[in-house]
């Protein structure tokens, strides 16, 4: 995510977009031609990439039902959404409790138009678009609050952005800080990409290569280290397919997935 100015005009279709191609690959049509070449040698070079997709998908799922549930989180903030797809932070939600809340923060223009058209909300809840820069977590939370009540719960997502910060101690910075605006009680959801697969490292130096925003793979320790302070929920930091497996997800193949993430609830 990077700082810009203006309205959907800045669409830029020259070069690939790391949201359209997460779209392309998880089946949707929210993509260019420049995003599906992309996508296409991207899976190439590391076959697998479809099936992170999908698991990081199915982990957003499943962490947001634990944490409507379980949990009893009413407020969720989502930084980094991407393109609207099937299953959205706020329709799981809102299927556990249609009451729910949810911020959505991205500042990709293709993302805020089909936001503006898609993001719908019970009529219980709300939703609400925030068209921010990551890093400015301060502006994001003070956003936030105009839909958000910040004296209860709020889950914070964040799905495989952070790789999108290229300096590893400035992207803890961001998550301290956008926890820092959040009360006790409430709960980060994160997932990444780690640097343990060679064929995923190569493709990803390659799609760097191309003019496009870089996105860094870091160690699982790295990605760990995003929940510090944390308490840490069961089964802990863990590969994405490990994470409260659903027995309804009948998709072998997201077993394979290398994703790591976890849920952490702040003291």
């Amino acid at each position: 995510m990077t700082a810009h100015t203006g309205g959907p005009s800045r669409i830029d279709t020259t070069v690939p977009h790391s949201a359209r191609i997460w779209n392309y690959w998880l089946g949707g049509k929210d993509n260019y031609e420049v995003d599906r070449v992309a996508g296409d040698a991207f899976r190439q070079a590391s076959p697998g990439i479809d099936v992170d997709a999908r698991a990081g998908r199915y982990f957003l799922v499943r962490t947001i039902r634990y944490l409507a549930g379980e949990a009893g989180v009413r407020q969720f903030l989502d930084v980094g959404t991407g393109l609207p797809t099937v299953d959205n932070t706020h329709q799981v939600a809102q299927r556990v409790a249609p009451e729910s809340r949810i911020v959505y923060v991205d500042n990709d223009p293709l993302v805020l138009l089909h936001a503006q058209a898609l993001l719908t909300s019970t009529p219980q809840g709300a939703t609400r678009y925030i068209d921010a820069d990551l890093a400015d977590p301060e502006s994001i939370i003070a956003s936030a609050a105009g839909l958000l009540d910040l004296s209860r719960p709020v889950g914070l997502i964040l799905s495989g952005i952070l790789g999108h910060v290229t300096d590893y101690d400035e992207a803890r910075s961001i998550v301290r800080r956008l926890l820092k605006g959040l009360p006790s009680g409430s709960y980060l959801s994160l997932h990444d990409a780690p640097d343990t697969d060679p064929e995923r490292a190569a493709a990803q130096d390659e799609y760097n290569s191309t003019g496009a925003v870089p996105y860094i793979l870091r160690t699982p320790e790295q990605i760990a280290g995003y929940f510090d302070g944390l308490e840490i929920v069961e089964p802990g930091i863990v590969r994405i397919p490990l994470w409260r497996p659903d027995l309804a997800e009948a998709d072998a193949e997201v077993s394979a997935s290398v994703g790591i993430g976890g849920v952490g609830r702040l003291p």
